[in-house]
């Protein structure tokens, strides 16, 4: 697939079927993702890829926020609120959780350079995906970067979670496509 077409054709798919994908186009992704520019060659990236009932970390992260964030509800309530939390995690078939760790083996590399590289590799990841004929969406909001979703995975120091990748066989028609603003109306030209 071209890459321009790659670009302006591929749309967050967020209803994909249940039918399990191949390891190596997984691999495929996987492998994308790392080629990310990255400023001294930190590869500040981490990965979790979750199939099957691997999925279930994923989903006792979303049902330790649920409960974190649930204050004074019963038990019923709050037994509810965690099971329909932890059901967000069988959306698809794999699910990759993305971190940023951020190097302090380079002191010149600030911080949020490390995040925009973690954010290149799932653009990498999401139009890989993309190529292959498979669905993707990247899911993130709030409880990604609660501190029960860090605790779940681990995640020590300065690494955060930056999204969660959901991946399966479309199940949806594709997104009408999209409209941008054109690039005229976002750009300046500096010559001197």
């Amino acid at each position: 697939m071209d890459i321009k077409e790659a670009i302006r054709h591929r749309r967050s798919i967020g209803k994909v079927k249940s039918d399990p994908v191949d390891k190596a186009l997984i691999e495929e992704i996987l492998e994308a993702g790392i080629w990310a520019p990255n400023h001294c060659n930190t590869e500040p990236w981490r990965f979790w890829v979750m199939t099957g009932d691997g999925r279930k970390l994923l989903g006792r992260g979303y049902a330790e926020v649920a409960a974190a964030e649930a204050g004074e509800i019963s038990e019923e309530e709050l037994t509810q609120r965690r099971s329909a939390q932890e059901k967000k995690a069988f959306r698809a078939p794999v699910v990759i959780a993305v971190a940023v760790s951020p190097s302090d083996q380079h002191p010149v590399v600030p911080e949020i350079e490390e995040y925009a590289a973690v954010h290149a590799a799932v653009q990498n990841m999401l139009l890989t995906a993309h190529s292959l004929g498979l669905g993707a969406i990247w899911r993130s909001g709030a409880p990604t970067y609660q501190p029960k979703m860090r605790e779940t995975f681990n995640l020590q120091g300065k690494e955060e979670m930056v999204g969660f990748i959901y991946i399966g066989y479309p199940d949806m028609p594709a997104p009408p496509k999209a409209e941008r603003v054109p690039f005229e109306q976002k750009t300046v030209w500096v010559s001197e």
